[in-house]
């Protein structure tokens, strides 16, 4: 199984809104700058996840993109179906008219609880715990907002 480029930058990009937000939107071309994701690439994942209704855009001075959710209530699973990728480990997981062979099969049960033990353990890790092992790593936080001004 290998996930998409799609899925890993998702993630990535939902992370830095939740680690670099300081309760601001953070704006798309900064997320792309530092996560090294191209930013027309980046915007067709931002549609997708604005569609599943994990990120908000603002628009205007200071705008940019916000999550609606809690970083505790966005799992890594969450942004994978969000991007319509398949957590399945082979595709007559969820389809058994992919393969001729999926009522026969005698290794189908394997891939089915590989891809249930998939789909568990991504939806247990939380963007707030990629947060907190970035802050154990020492990854620096970017809270300087450009239109952000204090009199």
């Amino acid at each position: 199984m290998m996930l998409t480029k799609m899925t890993r930058f998702g993630t990535r990009a939902v992370f830095d809104i939740a680690y670099n937000s300081s309760g601001l939107p953070v704006q798309v071309k900064d997320i792309a700058n530092r996560q090294e994701i191209p930013l027309r690439f980046l915007e067709q994942i931002f549609n997708r996840l604005k569609k599943a209704d994990f990120i908000n855009s603002v628009r205007g001075p200071g705008g940019g993109y916000e999550l609606i959710k809690d970083p505790k209530e966005i799992t890594v699973g969450d942004i994978v179906r969000a991007v319509d990728e398949s957590l399945d480990v082979v595709c007559c997981v969820s389809d058994s008219k992919a393969c001729d062979r999926a009522d026969q099969c005698p290794t189908r049960p394997i891939w089915q609880e590989a891809s249930r033990k998939v789909k568990e353990y991504f939806d247990t890790v939380t963007i707030a715990d990629l947060c907190e092992d970035a802050c154990k790593k020492g990854i620096k936080q970017d809270l300087n907002h450009p239109f952000e001004y204090n009199i």
